[in-house]
């Protein structure tokens, strides 16, 4: 049923929790794929890919939350048969947090939690103009400077062309979007991002506690805007913890330290 916006081989068929996960600006599915390993397989980790990249490079990209979030509550909700939580870093924060929203519109269960990654919370104003409509040149400069594309990349025409349209499209999104009409969310957030991030200030990601009436948290990480690249230890075990409870995550670290090293 979620098919094309979730892997086939996503799997979690018997995990606990489902945790759908948002990328960057251009990002896709590649990025969370380290994340399943430390993770499951308590949580199965569903990276949700958005249309305009990897196998949907094809298909236009969205650049309006309010055409994206109906086509993947569509997709996503027939699915969510189980507890579920999203995840959701830069502009997937925002993606993420309107995909809460309407899925309770839906009548779907509330998410159990909402991480809110390396973003200003909705309501916020942005700090500097926007940068979708830059030339060519300044718009591969921006990019070069967020840190999260491959420099190889950027410095060759041709593959920049694949990858551009994509990447304005997702600037549009992210740099024209208002907070869509509707209640605020009832399950704990739990805002998260690099103590190096140029792009999101602590006390941008405080404001996160605005948009829920449940509990909401605040943590830091080691690094930048892509803080979360890999699968930081770190940043495994606070996932953990939220979805599973501290007792889960030290057991699992228990079992862990238990494996033969030879």
């Amino acid at each position: 049923m979620t098919a094309p916006w979730v892997p086939r081989d996503a799997g979690g068929a018997d995990a606990r929790v489902l945790l759908l996960c948002f990328a960057h600006a251009g990002g896709g599915t590649t990025g969370f794929r380290p994340w399943r390993e430390p993770l499951g397989p308590e949580i199965a980790v569903w990276p949700v890919l958005l249309p305009g990249r990897e196998s949907r490079l094809r298909e236009p990209a969205h650049r309006r939350m309010t055409t994206l979030v109906p086509e993947l509550v569509d997709a996503l909700a027939p699915a969510l048969d189980r507890p579920y939580a999203l995840f959701g870093h830069s502009t997937g924060a925002v993606v993420a947090y309107e995909a809460a929203r309407a899925l309770v519109a839906r009548g779907v269960d509330p998410p159990v939690r909402l991480f809110a990654s390396g973003r200003r919370a909705p309501h916020l104003p942005a700090r500097h103009g926007p940068r979708h409509d830059l030339p060519e040149a300044a718009f591969l400069t921006a990019l070069a400077g967020l840190g999260g594309t491959a420099p190889e990349l950027l410095a060759e025409p041709g593959l920049a062309r694949l990858f551009v349209p994509a990447l304005r499209a997702d600037f549009e999104l992210n740099e024209t979007y208002v907070p869509l009409p509707g209640p605020a969310l009832s399950c704990p957030v739990s805002a998260m991002t690099g103590d190096a991030d140029p792009e999101a200030h602590v006390d941008e990601l405080a404001a996160w506690r605005d948009v829920t009436r449940g509990a909401f948290s605040l943590r830091t990480f080691a690094g930048d805007h892509f803080y979360l690249r890999g699968a930081p230890p770190a940043l495994m075990r606070a996932v953990r913890e939220d979805l599973l409870g501290r007792s889960a995550q030290q057991c699992a670290d228990g079992a862990r330290k238990r494996v033969p090293t030879s």
